[in-house]
């Protein structure tokens, strides 16, 4: 295996910021901050509506900021439209299944030391190092 970005410095300060603005979230608005959840919950329900929108813009926001920066992310797609919407798809139908999503799980979850969580977390990155063997990624 060939390691080619490993940045254990700016992997641990990723970490932590996202450990801070998990725990912000939870202490200004008393709850989880599931990505999924804030989205499903912006279009589906009144309550917290502007909070949630607000979320989901910053995750919006904060890569065309750290663009604008200067720095360049590296990123590699498909081109393939019918690709990218059944992908979304099929990781929207797993969230609700799962209940809940990669930062609900295991950002949140696995924090707050949920059997739930644990399991889910462990079965996606089991998942994703399948796929990677299977397909070489």
């Amino acid at each position: 295996m060939n390691i080619i970005n490993f940045t254990p410095l700016s992997a641990l300060t990723g970490g932590l910021l996202i450990g801070f603005a998990v725990f912000l979230f939870f202490i200004f608005n008393g709850r989880l901050a599931g990505v999924s959840s804030v989205a499903s919950d912006s279009f589906l329900k009144s309550t917290n509506r502007i909070d949630n929108l607000l979320f989901l813009l910053g995750l919006i926001i904060g890569p065309i900021l750290y663009s604008l920066s200067g720095n360049e992310i590296e990123s590699v797609l498909t081109n393939s439209l019918p690709l990218i919407i059944i992908g979304g798809l099929l990781v929207g139908v797993g969230t609700k299944i799962a209940n809940g999503c990669t930062s609900g799980h295991g950002v949140c979850g696995v924090s707050r030391f949920s059997i739930r969580s644990i399991v889910a977390t462990i079965s996606f990155i089991l998942t994703g190092v399948v796929t990677v063997l299977i397909f070489g990624v």
